[in-house]
């Protein structure tokens, strides 16, 4: 067996020609040769499914029967394989609840570390919150006006599945006579037995006590309220009316705890733990958005999606498609409107008056508008105000039953961020849990403005919630941790944590990572980035005697950050891992302590071992093409005439591009030639090529819904007919081989 190399004796992979040969172990190699040379059929379907392979192996009969079958690969034999682990180049998954902080595992300890430290601030009034204790409770219940109704509760089980049966027969042998089950009063008797559906959640509340408030009940109102927080583990539910008031008349229902409480507003909220600051828990999540931080809205370009065209000539999208009746509908509605304000039919929706376009989407109000119908076969008038077309829109998506008829109107929806959370993702009481102060000009303590919605006022809760602090780039959430101003209590509780969080976000800082905020959507990111950030992932995993097998980490990344993300391979190799990395950079290249060249053609003319050994070894063989480059022999010629701009052809121009990192600029793109868009990473080269030129241009021709990013006009469409994106996605997700 091999000690200190991999060897691989026949390999046939692919277009491999009986390939033979050794790798060092515990050091940096690079795989490199021209594209179809071989080199993802040596790294990935031979070392690295040979690792894989053996590894399923290595587990029970049992646990290989819920895993596929592996293929073996086509070689004879290969000797001296540590387990090996893929970071491939694909793109991360498309779901909205995977942020980076998520997939780097930073989330989850930034969750114990506002759990534990984090204070928490009433959400309506900014005011810090304490904990209550039962004399406190009780106090504040006395405070309720004379004779009033209360009812205590403790809550027993919370939104969990089961039957149950155990808890309610304890609490009839404890002598409750009363219990709120799923909001419905039930009688506890020895003899009655509570049917509940096992595969449901379910919510029972016990009743303590039923008493009217007034002189001498302030000691069973006590010993009520210690009973009840007892049963409910800290949380007590109060149930209270007006003097009088009818027997089916509603409770008002207020939640006490031995946890937070806000004095200002009376309201008691449970002591934040991990799972409240978790967006995909029903405990954290914003109740409106469910944790998306979107949700989708009625988009005004979307319904009309060509303003040019008038009324008369269907500017409407929504009522130009339906039944013929609808239809007909429809026009005797626009007539009538446009009548009834005088604005004419034939004239640009974009020319009419802003008041009238406004009217026309959101409705006349209390304003009453005649219409004309036919009932029948008879003329009928009716007079009643205008619904306007999102108002209809809204209520057809809610109240109809075919699913056909809402994906027909969801096409005219798009996401836009959730005005219950501002798009943060979690309910208003967790994200006020803060940490540290914002330091403003004149270095003092500032407040972050936070609104509770569209119809409230904006709160000031001082410091950075968990959501602002995933606002915040790799590079300043690293500097906001470092500089956290920390209590020695609060430093010995979150050290361990605090160390976690600052490894994390310098090893993404170190692959070139540092300009991503943590909570961008994976789904976004392009292969290079998730790639790197998988990386990332595996150096905080600080496994050692592992065989690490990259493809192309240095795509997409600027020269600025080569370094640093070959000191992190260096890294991963000087604790004890065997790197092998598939890549052309010279860079990356010249920095590896062993170079395998595969060629000397591609396809059928490829799979050779060209050349292997130390740079200067690969720069010295006559049959190595890399070898030529590396020696100066071959180069890039630098075009001697470049295609310059064309005046018949015209012009591309973005105006006012100020989305993400943009600062409000203009671009000119010469049309007819090649043009470059670069930068170093980070600075707003994807913002402006793809959020804003070509989502504007996919809402333009082909009813895109994604919105484009912030941009005042794009001049110049009128010279394209056709807009085509390549990226690194792959082109189908299957793959089926061809007949023999």
């Amino acid at each position: 067996m091999a000690e200190n190399c991999i060897r691989i004796g026949g390999a046939r992979e692919h277009n491999l020609k009986n390939l033979t040969l050794e790798i060092p172990r515990n050091r940096l190699v690079v795989i490199t040769g021209m594209s179809g040379s071989g080199k993802s059929s040596l790294a990935f379907d031979t070392i690295d499914a040979e690792g894989q392979r053996r590894y399923v192996e290595s587990l029970s009969a049992y646990a290989r029967q819920f895993l596929d079958q592996m293929q073996k690969p086509e070689m004879d034999y290969i000797e001296g394989l540590s387990p090996t682990i893929a970071i491939e180049q694909r793109s991360a998954g498309a779901s909205p609840r995977s942020i980076i902080a998520t997939t780097t595992e930073i989330y989850d300890y930034l969750r114990l570390l506002f759990a534990h430290i984090g204070q928490a601030h009433c959400p309506t009034t900014g005011a810090p919150m304490s904990q209550q204790t039962p004399t406190e409770i009780a106090d504040r219940l006395l405070c309720l006006p004379a004779k009033s109704q209360v009812m205590l509760l403790a809550p027993v089980v919370q939104h969990q599945k089961g039957e149950f049966r155990d808890v309610v027969e304890r609490m009839a042998r404890e002598g409750f006579v009363r219990a709120r089950v799923d909001g419905r009063m039930v009688e506890l008797e020895s003899n009655l037995r509570v049917k509940l559906d096992p595969k449901k959640k379910h919510c029972i509340d016990v009743v303590v006590d039923r008493l009217v408030m007034g002189e001498g009940v302030r000691a069973r109102l006590g010993e009520s309220v210690e009973t009840a927080l007892k049963w409910g583990e800290g949380r007590l539910l109060a149930l209270h009316r007006a003097a009088g008031a009818a027997a089916d008349a509603p409770w008002e229902e207020t939640l006490h705890s031995t946890g937070m409480f806000s004095a200002a507003t009376g309201q008691s909220y449970d002591p934040p733990t991990p799972k409240h600051f978790s967006f995909n828990s029903p405990f954290g999540a914003c109740p409106v958005c469910h944790g998306l931080g979107q949700k989708l809205v009625f988009d005004e370009d979307l319904i009309v999606p060509v303003p040019d065209k008038s009324l008369e000539e269907g500017a409407i999208a929504p009522w130009q498609r339906g039944g013929r009746r609808m239809i007909i509908y429809c026009k005797m509605v626009i007539r009538a409107v446009a009548a009834h304000f005088k604005q004419p039919l034939d004239k640009p929706f974009c020319e009419l008056p802003e008041d009238f376009r406004r009217l026309l989407l959101h409705g006349s109000g209390g304003v009453e508008v005649a219409f004309n119908f036919w009932r029948a076969g008879k003329p009928a008038r009716t007079q009643r105000p205008f619904e306007g077309v999102i108002p209809y829109l809204e209520r057809l998506f809610k109240d109809t039953e075919s699913e056909f008829t809402r994906n027909r109107i969801k096409t005219y929806m798009s996401s836009q961020p959730c005005d219950g959370c501002e798009g943060r993702r979690l309910k208003r009481e967790i994200l006020a849990v803060t940490l540290g102060a914002v330091p403003s000009a004149n270095g003092t303590a500032a407040v972050v403005s936070r609104g509770e919605g569209r119809k409230s006022k904006a709160t000031t809760i001082p410091g950075h919630s968990i959501m602002d602090l995933c606002a915040l780039t790799v590079s300043d959430a690293f500097e906001f941790v470092n500089g956290l101003p920390l209590t020695p209590y609060q430093q010995q509780v979150a050290a361990e944590v605090l160390k976690e969080i600052r490894q994390r976000l310098g090893f993404l800082k170190n692959v070139g990572l540092g300009y991503l905020s943590l909570d961008r959507e994976s789904g976004t990111l392009s292969g290079g980035e998730a790639q790197r950030i998988r990386l990332a992932t595996q150096i905080g995993a600080g496994l050692v005697g592992v065989t690490y097998i990259l493809d192309e980490p240095s795509i997409g990344l600027h020269q600025r950050d080569n370094e640093r993300l070959l000191a992190t391979l260096k890294g991963l190799r000087d604790i004890g891992n065997s790197v092998l990395v598939v890549e052309h950079d010279e860079d990356t290249i010249r920095a590896a302590d062993h170079v395998i060249d595969l060629g000397p053609g591609a396809g059928v003319h490829g799979g050779e071992l060209v050349a292997c050994g130390t740079v200067a070894d690969i720069a010295a063989h006559e049959r190595s093409l890399t070898g030529k480059y590396l020696r100066g022999e071959y180069a890039i010629p630098v075009p001697r005439a470049r295609v310059g701009a064309d005046p018949e052809k015209g012009w591309l121009v973005i105006r006012g591009a100020s989305e993400n990192n943009l600062k409000n600029i203009d671009a000119r793109l010469p049309l007819g030639s090649l043009t470059c868009v670069t930068g170093v990473s980070g600075s707003g080269k994807s913002t402006l090529v793809d959020d804003v030129l070509r989502k504007a241009l996919f809402r333009k021709w082909h009813g895109s819904k994604d919105r484009p990013g912030k941009h005042r006009a794009i001049e110049g469409i009128r010279n394209l007919d056709k807009v085509i994106v390549i990226d690194q996605s792959p082109i189908s997700k299957k793959c089926t081989p061809l007949a023999q």
